[in-house]
């Protein structure tokens, strides 16, 4: 029996589209979607949450500061490296500044777990890009805490995985990622001694100028007379 062409053209495009999906992205983003679509029924009484969730059309949920912020911890980027879950550390992660405790999906998390690249620093570029491991189409490093050059959809999938951490009945919310102050202190000092010297030496640039000048004029004078 002779196969339709619209039905032999269906299948071929299929294929071609399904050849080139990640599959492994794909997943991810299935189970978070899930994931945040409990919770927004579970939060807002909501037992519709699933559709506009899983379909991409859902309204962003704003994650408002929190009331305690002033409270909350802070967290260096020397002190989130060590909380990777080795020699008993909790699993952390940030995303946007804001550090999260994942140690209870450890499964998914721990060392050798799928989300474990993401374990221990602000990797919030991968989270938009889904990129986890050298430079992203832009050149940068995948598991970046920049987010220059993100497309609009890139940043909405960092907010979706940000919504899925705040509102996760599992994983809660430490403090923020602050820069060390002590290394903060130390290259202000370094700058500050490096605007010096740079001023000093144009100072004393200035000086010889004049100097040259003075000596010139002093030629001219001897010269005339």
């Amino acid at each position: 029996m002779a196969i339709p062409l619209w039905l032999a053209t269906t299948v071929g495009v299929t294929g071609v589209l399904l050849s080139k999906v990640d599959y492994n992205i794909f997943f991810m983003k299935f189970f978070r979607n899930l994931s945040r679509s409990k919770a927004r029924a579970r939060l807002y009484n909501n037992k519709y949450a699933m559709i506009p969730v899983m379909l991409g059309i859902e309204e962003p949920i704003k994650i408002k500061d929190d009331i305690d912020a002033e409270n909350a911890m802070h967290i260096t980027r020397e002190q989130l490296e060590e909380m990777d879950g080795f020699e008993g550390t909790p699993l952390y992660l940030s995303i946007k500044g804001r550090v999260y405790d994942v140690s209870a999906g450890g499964k998914f998390y721990a060392e050798g777990g799928e989300y474990h690249d993401w374990v221990g620093k602000d990797a919030s570029r991968s989270f938009g890009t889904g990129c986890r491991g050298g430079v992203d189409r832009t050149g940068m490093d995948c598991l970046s805490e920049s987010l220059e050059g993100l497309t609009d959809n890139e940043m909405k999938e960092i907010d979706r995985w940000l919504e899925l951490y705040e509102t996760h009945d599992k994983y809660t919310f430490v403090g923020y990622l602050v820069d060390d102050p002590v290394e903060e202190i130390v290259e202000r000092v370094h700058e500050e001694n490096e605007a010096a010297e740079a001023a000093a030496a144009a100072a004393e640039a200035e000086d010889l100028d004049d100097d040259d000048d003075e000596e010139t004029e002093q030629q001219q004078e001897e010269v005339a007379a």
